[in-house]
């Protein structure tokens, strides 16, 4: 059933929106919004999956049908980011933040690390980074309070490094790179929050990181895509369920994994994959993200942009208001529209927008048109 159009308090104007099953645009950095067309399959398939005579949430993650399911999810996977032969896909738990642990227990161990710090995550990241061995923040954007992200060619990198780490995007902070890099260097990306929204050319990176739950999936799944080489570097020693080696040779299956969020997060692959891949999901975001960004530089300065304009993030639109009573006003009339999640972080306050794959360009279009009409009203 379609939701029927909504006014802006206090003006009479209406916002056209026609949201199926009266669902409301979430705009929250996470857990994302997912593509309707698979949440219609799972619920069709909930009980019965594919003649299996249970559901994925029962089935025994040692079975031949949920076996079928991962290796679809890989491969799909593969086919998305086209990734080279000789890198392990895994699906692990404990979300990218068990991530920022697993990687210096495994590749630091007392060593020396370079991290790019571009925002919170990146943040704790060299938190957990420093109980395992030195840390160098050969770049860090706190001064202004991570509003940019640096060309990671101009860097200066400790030749002894075991690894330079960084954050493609950042969800708090609203700051994303907009490219690969191309270094000597051993690369470490925490793709979290943009993984399946631009083509990546994987081979450029050791290691790549991302939780399910801002464009695969619901929460509960990790996915890692690793070189093969960096198995070899796992010290002999390392806690079973933290050994990225012991879990490529189990194929993620070392214990019970996330059985669910994997086949969510392989739906939503083979999604994409009918519906243009990622090249289509990075053309759908610049359209998303430019009719939010348009409404911000648009305003005569009421809207106050957070990033720099050469590192906007296209997942994670933030931006201020001239006060706090008019960023309260702005969320409460933003929720009578059903445009839910746009709090900002309390370390950047004012509004984000987050707007992974799934969000409809339909959403942006009625969020740019309050902006507008808010502005007005307001300004």
């Amino acid at each position: 059933m379609a939701r029927s159009a909504a006014s802006t308090e206090g003006t009479g104007k209406t916002l056209a929106m026609s949201q199926p099953y009266d669902r409301t645009y979430n705009f929250s950095a996470g857990p994302c919004t997912l593509p309707v067309p698979v949440l219609e399959q799972a619920r069709d398939e909930l009980l019965n999956h594919q003649g299996a005579g249970m559901s994925v949430l029962e089935m025994s993650h040692r079975s031949d049908p949920f076996e079928a399911i991962l290796a679809q999810a890989q491969a799909d996977l593969r086919a998305l980011l086209s990734i080279p032969a000789n890198y392990k896909v895994l699906f692990l738990q404990g979300g990218a933040s068990l991530q920022f642990s697993m990687i210096p227990m495994c590749f630091l161990r007392g060593g020396t690390c370079d991290h790019v710090v571009t925002g919170s995550w990146g943040d704790r990241a060299v938190e957990s980074a420093c109980l395992e061995g030195c840390v160098n923040r050969i770049f860090d954007a706190k001064a202004t309070r991570y509003d940019r992200v640096p060309d990671l060619h101009s860097l200066a990198y400790d030749p002894n490094a075991a690894y330079m780490q960084f954050t493609s995007n950042e969800t708090i902070q609203g700051v994303q790179f907009k490219g690969d890099p191309s270094l000597k260097q051993t690369v470490i990306c925490d793709m979290s929050s943009d993984i399946l929204s631009r083509p990546v050319d994987v081979s450029r990176y050791a290691v790549v990181f991302a939780g399910a739950q801002k464009n695969m999936g619901p929460a509960g799944a990790t996915v890692v895509i690793m070189r093969e080489d960096m198995f070899e570097r796992v010290p002999q020693n390392m806690h079973p369920m933290l050994d990225y080696r012991l879990q490529a040779e189990n194929d993620s299956m070392y214990n019970t994994p996330p059985c669910f969020s994997i086949y969510m997060c392989g739906l939503v692959y083979r999604y994409t994959l009918a519906n243009g891949g990622v090249a289509a999901a990075q053309k759908a975001s610049r359209e998303k993200s430019d009719l939010i960004y348009r409404a911000i530089d648009g305003s005569g300065d009421f809207y106050e942009g957070h990033a720099q304009r050469d590192c906007r993030s296209t997942m994670n639109v933030t931006f201020r208001l001239p006060s706090d009573e008019l960023t309260g006003a702005f969320v409460k009339e933003a929720a009578t529209l059903k445009l839910d999640g746009l709090k900002g972080h309390r370390s950047v306050g004012g509004i984000r927008a987050s707007i992974y794959n799934a969000f409809p360009l339909e959403g942006c279009q009625v969020m740019a048109d309050f902006m507008g009409d808010f502005a007005k009203r307001k300004g």
